[in-house]
């Protein structure tokens, strides 16, 4: 039998020394640790292999190959660092090994699932008597919502799509922004609504839905807008939109993977304006809360929409009268993803999640401004944490992109928008700083000025 205690300690040494080397490694990781992570492959072992050999393998083959997504300048696709709090809480929830379905699974799960679900909507000011549930990512989250609202519309049409499907049930028409994002269409496709047979709205120059051009709404509509375009971090108009929607009865699903969370901070008010109006919500905690992967959350105004679409039953499986975690999102066994949410709230509280915000915020108010000042054009109204940048050309915004991953220094990726390429920055660590903003602004200029495109 393996040494426990040994394997873990050797874990938790690597672990502390992968924290603490991060920030000063090139982001991207070399050719050569790539290469290496073929000394992985090889056939299904035929004997057994010492516990604390698998770690060392880890350690020294792919840890190397990794991409440095927290040590403070990596600015891709909205991805947060780890708060202290929550890798350390990840490491004891795997120590304890809980499954959330049940609470009689893991009462302490259950619990804290409770606890973080209604920590969320005090700090988001939402209604307080929303329910939720824990799940992977936004693409979940959006599918528990849009699935909650499917039940909802067809009950009130004397539907039991639960039971009877979608064949033959009464339509329901989605309505989205031109800007809706793709985890939106992978939802509606999953739920049945289908990613072509959306009524589309026009939106402006930052994304944002045109509410004007919103076509007439019915009782059997799902309007869903966006809180933070993932390019340009734009807010559709929600109290607009969602008192119209109120008007008929229509339902309002907001797709917040990280705009959401700008609702905790005052300074943001204009742009999170009406969000508490709709319906349900979905949002990512491994995005700007920091959390790590994976937590996504889903809030619903109706739970009992949500249960009734979410829900399973089996003699064994048999509940409490109590909320049991399972029923509410699309996994039955699944880790406790509670445990690391509720330490990084906790360990944050509401000065300190606000804090993160606004001053990532500032951090790429500032990342903007230098790279504004070097001559490049900076493409959208920076109102959150998102950044997009021309460098010119779209060969050459393209070649900038290409080299600055290659470089190591910072990590941003490249976009489209409304027919420019651009690169897209997303400032979204709680452990970026000033410096590291700057050291990654110079090299971009840097890189760009060596380009003669």
């Amino acid at each position: 039998m393996p040494d426990t205690s040994a394997v873990l300690k050797l874990a938790a040494e690597c672990g502390v020394r992968y924290a603490q080397e991060v920030k000063d490694r090139k982001v991207s990781p070399s050719a050569e640790a790539i290469a290496a992570l073929g000394r992985l492959r090889e056939n299904f072992p035929e004997t057994t292999t010492d516990a604390r050999r698998v770690v060392e393998m880890l350690d020294e083959i792919a840890g190397p190959a990794t991409v440095a997504t927290t040590g403070g300048k990596y600015f891709g696709f909205v991805i947060g660092g780890v708060l202290p709090a929550a890798m350390a809480a990840n490491w004891l929830a795997a120590a304890w090994g809980q499954n959330a379905a049940l609470r009689v699974m893991s009462p302490a799960a259950a619990e804290l699932e409770d606890i973080v679900l209604r920590w969320i909507c005090d700090a988001l000011r939402l209604p307080p008597d929303c329910d939720g549930g824990l799940v992977t990512c936004a693409t979940a989250a959006n599918f528990c919502g849009l699935a909650a609202a499917r039940s909802a519309l067809l009950a009130r049409e004397g539907w039991d799509v639960e039971s009877d499907g979608m064949f033959g049930a009464p339509p329901i028409e989605v309505i989205v922004g031109d800007e809706y994002h793709a985890s939106m269409q992978k939802a509606l496709s999953m739920v049945g609504f289908g990613k072509n047979r959306v009524t589309r709205v026009p939106t402006d120059s930052q994304g944002r839905m045109r509410a004007s051009k919103l076509p007439k709404i019915s009782a059997r509509s799902v309007v869903c807008i966006q809180a933070g375009n993932v390019n340009t971090g734009a807010f559709d108009p929600a109290e607009e939109i969602c008192k119209q929607a109120k008007e008929v009865g229509a339902w309002v699903h907001v797709d917040g993977a990280f705009g959401l969370w700008a609702r905790v901070s005052p300074k943001y008010e204009e742009l999170t304006r009406g969000l508490d109006l709709a319906d349900s919500w979905a949002t990512d905690a491994h995005k700007w809360p920091n959390v790590g992967y994976d937590s996504g959350v889903v809030l619903v105004r109706d739970g009992m929409a949500l249960k009734r679409s979410m829900a399973m039953s089996a003699a064994y499986l048999q509940g409490s009268a109590q909320r049991e975690p399972m029923h509410h999102v699309p996994d039955s066994s699944r880790r406790a993803r509670g445990v690391e949410l509720w330490a990084a709230l906790k360990s944050l509280g509401r000065s300190g999640l606000r804090e993160l915000i606004e001053r990532t915020c500032e951090l790429a108010q500032l990342f903007a401004a230098n790279l504004r000042s070097a001559g490049y054009e900076i493409l959208n109204d920076v109102v959150i944490n998102q950044v997009l940048v021309s460098f010119g050309s779209a060969e050459k915004t393209r070649e900038v992109i290409r080299r600055v991953q290659q470089d190591g220094t910072c990590w941003c990726g490249g976009t489209a928008w409304q027919g420019k390429t651009a690169m897209r920055i997303s400032v979204s660590n709680w452990s970026t700083t000033r410096d590291d903003i700057e050291k990654s602004a110079e090299a971009i200029i840097r890189i760009a000025q060596q380009i003669k495109v």
